[in-house]
């Protein structure tokens, strides 16, 4: 269902629709339907297709948007709010989420990236948290623990971090907020 609500998808299926009411006009004589109907529906269309061959569609959201919007919403929870909103959108032209943040913090690779697979929120000692599954890629698991300590801090002032390795080639990565 979460596809065919995308964005390129909603493009895609307006520019078809005008298209067929132009044709089904050119074909019945009408061209007072027809002209306007196909000069903007076929450029529509081909946006559409142009946006779904290159989407990326929002990682599983494990944990309903409704469970912790308590503790999402308190003034100290705004820099996992921010992330959670971010890789909650539907991307066009990207190989993964997070690209250009893994880019910098050099766990990326362009053949075979790190792929954002779910996300879980939590609660961490009473403060809100994410849970970011993640699929390795070509980046190796040993890459992502000795930038551990640096990953809380790349994604916000306060931000505590733990990786926790599942099967092969698969991993948790849990960002939670800091006891003050």
């Amino acid at each position: 269902m979460q596809a065919l609500l995308s964005p390129g998808s909603l493009v895609t299926v307006a520019g078809a629709a005008l298209s067929v009411i132009g044709w089904i006009g050119y074909a019945t004589g009408n061209p007072n339907l027809s002209l306007p109907t196909i000069f903007y529906g076929i450029p529509i269309l081909l946006g559409g297709l142009a946006l779904k061959s290159s989407e990326l569609p929002p990682p599983e959201r494990i944990t309903p948007a409704a469970r912790f919007r308590d503790l999402r919403e308190r003034p100290e929870s705004e820099p996992l709010r921010k992330l959670l909103k971010d890789v909650m959108r539907w991307r066009y032209g990207q190989k993964a989420h997070l690209e250009s943040s893994l880019e910098v913090l050099k766990l990326w690779d362009d053949d075979a990236p790190p792929q954002l697979v779910a996300v879980e929120e939590l609660e961490e000692q009473g403060h809100y948290g994410l849970k970011l599954s993640f699929e390795t890629g070509a980046v190796p698991f040993e890459r992502w623990q000795a930038q551990e300590e640096r990953l809380g801090r790349f994604f916000g002032q306060g931000l505590a971090c733990a990786l926790e390795p599942l099967d092969p080639g698969r991993f948790d990565l849990r960002l939670w907020l800091q006891p003050s």
